[in-house]
């Protein structure tokens, strides 16, 4: 059985975990970013000890040797900044490729995910979000370097002049506080927007996965405006959030050179006064416009940083959203031949070919809901002697195929789709083609079993798609194949064809059908007719229609 999910429950706890899994590597590349951003910091500081100590100094010895350090301190931030950036880098990627696997896992975890997002919103998931949390990891590193370059500054200042260290000590926390005041709007903008967008995305792949069905009942402006309503959201969300944040970089922008503009003049006032020299004049002039960026950064970094937790924190609870298909401890050693329904009095046994006939399409759903094992309490089910949600995933899986009306085609070629292990020989790929009629899409195509499907078979008729996910069905080959109206889009000849394929393919196998096709109903050992959710009839397809008026009205077309 699969392992409940280890991620943590919270979106902090999301952000630890990004930092602790990149561990080994961030414990090479911050210290590289730190000194990056201290080389930055303290070069207009040996700038202006090249002043003092050469030029004002007039003499060659101190001038070149303080021109060495700049040079090698340059170098050195340089190629620090080169490879702490491309660590720095690698662990972003390599975490949001992590958090990609982590949601595909549990969208195909065997047991399922029970979840109501829409398939474009957990695609949203595995992309914007994913790489959302995994920047935090610069977030962090960018964060301590600025605050140990400010700090490294802000004693030199100290150290250089009392009063403009004491000036940049608490105006730089004021000007970042200052910035805070927006930085709660911005955050909360900024999840509404990413929230927004996955609802957008759902709706478009929604729309996209059902278009032809729309197309069938008109119905393709209704959704056109559903989509339209989301996308103009998710504009109007969008044109907020980077409302806000111009707003919030536009403030510190303001502040912070509004502040460092003080203190160069403050710093121009003590030069005057020969407080300090013309060199440290020089550095603290440098050493203001640098503090700029991180007086920036440190205050749009709760804005940031909001954006990632929201986004670790809704991974976080898809990832821990329960498993749809609860499973049992029973593994079997041989797969179950037989499948019983006890609702209906219903046993299908080797060999048998049984057809389901319900006045109630909900029915139908419901019934096969319970097979594949999402409706628990939907009746009891048993595989050989075993209730079916006692039995492991996988032995469900070796026993029994569940085929859904609407089951989907993969994007690949067409021997993907039918046999994607190439467990099959040819001998054995031709009598399944031959039991599903599926030779004629096939020739339909110049590339043959090598014709490139689109997803969901997009290029495909509804039923040469039907023909093909039967193909595949009887590839399996699972002692026990339930199929949902495998024949409600094909003609009546090749329905003669594919049921007559299906009887003689399913020999000694246990074949259960829910469908009202004659075809299908006249080839098969037992029917069971099935009104208002119970049983009313059963017998032979002959034999009803002979006795049963209603049945006979209901299956003949």
């Amino acid at each position: 059985m699969p392992e409940p999910s280890a991620a943590p429950r919270t979106g902090a706890g999301m952000l630890r975990q990004t930092i602790r899994r990149q561990g080994r590597r961030l414990l090479l590349a911050y210290p590289l970013i730190i000194a990056w951003q201290l080389g930055e910091a303290l070069t207009p500081v040996v700038i202006g000890l090249v002043v003092d100590h050469g030029i004002a100094g007039d003499d060659l010895g101190p001038f070149l040797l303080w021109l060495g350090v700049l040079a090698a301190l340059m170098a050195g931030f340089s190629l620090a900044y080169r490879f702490g950036g491309r660590l720095g880098f690698r662990s972003v990627q390599e975490e949001s490729h992590t958090l990609r696997e982590e949601i595909g896992g549990h969208v195909l975890d065997p047991r399922g995910a029970d979840t109501d997002q829409l398939p474009g919103e957990v695609l949203s998931l595995a992309t914007a979000d994913a790489n959302m949390t995994g920047i935090v990891v610069r977030q962090f590193g960018f964060a301590l370097g600025s605050l140990t370059a400010v700090v490294v500054i802000g004693v030199w200042l100290l150290w250089t002049d009392w009063v403009i260290g004491v000036l940049v000590m608490l105006g730089m926390p004021l000007t970042v506080a200052l910035t805070q005041l927006l930085a709660p709007a911005v955050a909360r903008r900024t999840t509404s927007q990413q929230a927004t967008i996955a609802r957008a995305a759902g709706v478009a792949s929604d729309l996209m996965a059902g278009l032809r069905p729309l197309k069938g009942v008109h119905g393709e402006d209704v959704a056109a405006g559903r989509y339209a309503r989301a996308s103009l959201d998710a504009q109007r969300a969008s044109i907020t959030m980077a409302r806000s944040w111009g707003v919030l970089s536009g403030v510190s922008s303001g502040l912070s050179t509004l502040f460092l503009g003080i203190v160069a003049a403050v710093a121009g006032i003590r030069a005057l006064d020969d407080a300090i020299t013309l060199g440290q004049f020089i550095a603290v002039v440098g050493v203001a416009q640098y503090l700029a960026e991180p007086i920036v950064a440190l205050g749009e970094l709760t804005a940031q940083a909001a954006a990632s937790l929201a986004s670790g924190a809704r991974i976080s609870r898809f990832l821990h959203t329960p498993p749809l298909v609860p499973e049992g401890p029973v593994e079997l050693n041989t797969p179950a031949d037989r499948l019983t329904v006890e609702e209906l009095d219903l046993t299908v046994k080797g060999g048998d070919l049984v057809t389901i006939v319900s006045d109630d399409p909900a029915f139908d759903a419901a019934l096969i809901d319970t097979l594949h094992g999402t409706r628990p309490g939907g009746g009891r089910v048993l595989l050989g002697e075993h209730e079916l949600s006692a039995l492991s995933i996988a032995s469900r899986r070796t026993s029994m195929l569940v085929v859904d009306h609407g089951a989907d085609l993969f994007e690949g070629t067409v021997l993907d789709a039918m046999d994607p292990d190439r467990a099959l020989s040819s001998e054995q790929l031709d009598v399944v083609l031959d039991a599903s009629a599926a030779h004629d899409v096939i020739a339909a195509h110049e590339d043959g079993l090598d014709h490139h499907l689109r997803a969901s078979g997009g290029t495909l008729s509804g039923g040469q798609r039907q023909r093909l996910v039967l193909a595949r069905s009887l590839a399996a080959d699972r002692p026990v194949l339930v199929l949902h109206d495998p024949t409600s889009a094909v003609d009546a000849v090749t329905e003669q064809r594919i049921a007559a394929g299906l009887r003689s393919v399913r020999a000694g196998r246990a074949t259960l059908v829910l469908s009202s096709s004659p075809a299908l109903l006249d080839a098969s050992d037992h029917v069971v007719v099935v009104r208002a959710g119970r049983v009313a009839d059963r017998g032979t397809h002959r034999d009803l229609l002979a006795r049963d008026d209603t049945y006979r009205e209901a299956v003949i077309r």
